[in-house]
């Protein structure tokens, strides 16, 4: 190296030692540009996971955690028919319908009517549990509702409908049973005279099992044509699904009892109870049904019944006069 060269190399060794510091500055700065990159990458993953997880969440329990509300004309998660529209002539007969008959001693002792005390509640209590995607369900309403409107209009036997939604998961996930019912609710609660054919039109229109079912837009179309009451009122209620909750927490409690019973179950669809009495016969045989209904009302006859009966013309003489009979009454 010649001298003229000597007094730049210190100058160039200090340039090549800069560039390099300002190579590892730049490339720290990059390397910490990259980490907080990825950390904020990650944050964000976090929140789109989180938050996605909780709106799952929040769809999951959104039935639990919404106030629940009670339907207004519900007893004991029933609702009990109070109007029916005639089937048959415009004279008010029911076609094809036979009044449950109010059996005597006379027709097994052959003696004089007796007389009975009347009773305000009726001879017999038809409850019918029922989940509106249940093919069973629609059999017995279809077979029955000519007659069940004539024992119902003539005041010869109550009836009360329990929807419920065993059915739920039976309908592509979009909970077809639990919202039909939420929308029977509605319609007993806000226009209870048309109750009972909504009920009667939910299971005449019922969708095939395993399919979506009828929307909710479409269920408040079926309220509409049953021509209920303050139609903004129920197809609000229907489309919101107001009464969703209840209609699962009734279904719950019937699984673990049925009210007034000795220990039934909802364990099958449909359940139907006369006088607390299951109905184990063909659900599409009307026949059947009637002579189950007055059994079991002649049954309650003779057990609440306290006839007397009138002494005969040719009766012996007072001091030998048979005391006057009171039936006894059965446990």
């Amino acid at each position: 190296m010649s001298n003229d060269e000597s007094p730049n190399v210190p100058a160039k060794r200090d340039r090549r030692e800069a560039v390099r510091e300002k190579a590892q500055q730049v490339q720290t700065k990059q390397s910490r540009l990259r980490i907080l990159r990825g950390v904020l990458i990650g944050v964000a993953a976090l929140v789109v996971v989180g938050g996605a997880a909780f709106g799952v969440a929040w769809a999951l329990d959104s039935t639990a955690s919404t106030p629940q509300a009670q339907p207004e004309n519900a007893s004991q998660d029933g609702f009990t028919v109070s109007d029916v529209t005639p089937v048959g002539g415009g004279d008010g007969s029911i076609e094809g319908a036979t009044p449950v008959p109010e059996p005597t001693d006379a027709a097994i002792q052959g003696e004089a009517a007796p007389t009975t005390t009347p009773t305000a509640a009726p001879a017999v209590d038809i409850r019918v549990y029922v989940d509106y995607l249940s093919t069973g369900a629609r059999e017995f309403q279809l077979a029955n509702r000519s007659q069940l409107s004539q024992w119902v209009s003539s005041d010869t036997a109550s009836l009360t409908y329990y929807p419920v939604a065993m059915l739920t998961a039976k309908s592509n996930g979009t909970k077809y049973s639990l919202r039909a019912a939420s929308a029977a609710a509605c319609v007993a609660t806000h226009s209870p005279e048309r109750f009972f054919d909504f009920n009667n039109e939910l299971l005449r229109a019922q969708p095939e099992i395993d399919t979506d079912g009828h929307s909710d837009s479409e269920l408040a179309d079926l309220a509409q044509g049953s021509s209920v009451t303050d139609p903004t009122t129920v197809r609000s209620c229907i489309e919101n699904e107001e009464f969703a909750a209840w209609a699962k927490a009734a279904t719950d409690r019937a699984l673990k009892g049925l009210p007034d019973t000795e220990g039934l179950t909802l364990d099958s669809m449909p359940k139907v109870l006369v006088n607390g009495t299951p109905y184990v016969g063909k659900l599409s045989d009307p026949k059947e049904f009637q002579q189950f209904v007055f059994a079991v009302a002649s049954d309650a006859y003779f057990r609440t019944a306290t006839p007397t009966t009138t002494p005969a013309e040719t009766a012996a003489p007072a001091e030998t006069a048979a005391p006057e009979e009171t039936a006894t009454v059965a446990p």
